[in-house]
């Protein structure tokens, strides 16, 4: 796609947002990457490393070995607080503070959405944040720069320093069911937009890329930003093939210029 046809694709998602009541963005890996957080399922992802089996809720509670396993991972590849937000979570920012964006429904874990500016309560994260470990016995929260200084420490699988409960991440595992309180009223942001505008995902993870759908069966406009192909493709009435952050900047950039004239 030649950079005429993404400035015409720009310009158009930029009315699209002007003329819309009920705007809700999904973001996947794609726009995270551009922080330097890994993705999982891209050439260099985690999976291409480590084998996802090792990711079950099932073996992280009944294997020891496979704990140990899954905090040194979280520790390596996923509990950071260098990343910081990009030109992409920026403009979703700039686009609450305008009284534009209804919600961000979000796979990612990274919580750089709040870290941009976004309320938590503008925030759905359909697979939890990595930012927090909890207790199963007691339920105490645990932030993640202190699980991260334990296992720098070297503890190889902390645990609650209360009752001495078993820690898990705040995340969703593989064999885990998504929140409910979540996926409900993600599906119902989703069904109520009159604009959907995913960044960065490839639409094949389910039950997250429901959401979608529940928008363009409701009758709301799609709109996809992505580096690649997604299923959804023919049902958007724009395709950008583009990197997140630069995409996203350009978009926001052409609101305000359009709003201010």
């Amino acid at each position: 796609m030649n950079s005429q046809n993404i400035s015409a694709l720009i310009a158009k998602t930029a009315d699209l947002i002007l003329q819309s009541r009920n705007l809700v963005v999904f973001t996947g890996a794609g726009i995270s990457t551009e922080s330097g957080i890994p993705d999982f399922r891209g050439p260099q992802g985690l999976w291409s490393r480590f084998d996802p089996d090792d990711f079950t809720i099932d073996k992280f509670l009944s294997d020891p070995e496979s704990r140990h396993k899954q905090w040194y991972i979280f520790k390596e590849g996923l509990m950071t607080d260098k990343a910081v937000p990009n030109a992409a979570h920026v403009a979703i920012a700039e686009l609450c503070e305008m009284g534009k964006l209804d919600c961000v429904i979000t796979q990612n874990i990274d919580n750089l959405h709040q870290k941009a500016g976004v309320p938590d309560d503008k925030v759905f994260e359909l697979h939890g944040n990595m930012q927090w470990a909890v207790c199963l016995e007691c339920g105490r929260r645990y932030n993640f720069t202190e699980i991260k200084a334990r296992l720098d420490a070297g503890e190889d699988i902390p645990d609650c320093t209360e009752c001495h409960g078993m820690l898990k991440p705040a995340i969703v595992m593989f064999g885990e069911q998504l929140p409910y309180d979540v996926l409900q009223e993600a599906g119902r942001r989703a069904r109520s937009s009159d604009l959907f505008i995913v960044i960065g995902s490839t639409l094949v993870v389910y039950p997250a890329a429901h959401m979608p759908r529940y928008a363009v069966q409701s009758g709301a406009k799609l709109v996809i930003i992505n580096q690649g192909e997604t299923p959804l493709d023919r049902d958007a009435v724009v395709c950008i093939s583009a990197r997140a952050g630069e995409t996203m900047a350009a978009i926001v950039s052409k609101v305000k210029a359009k709003a201010s004239s």
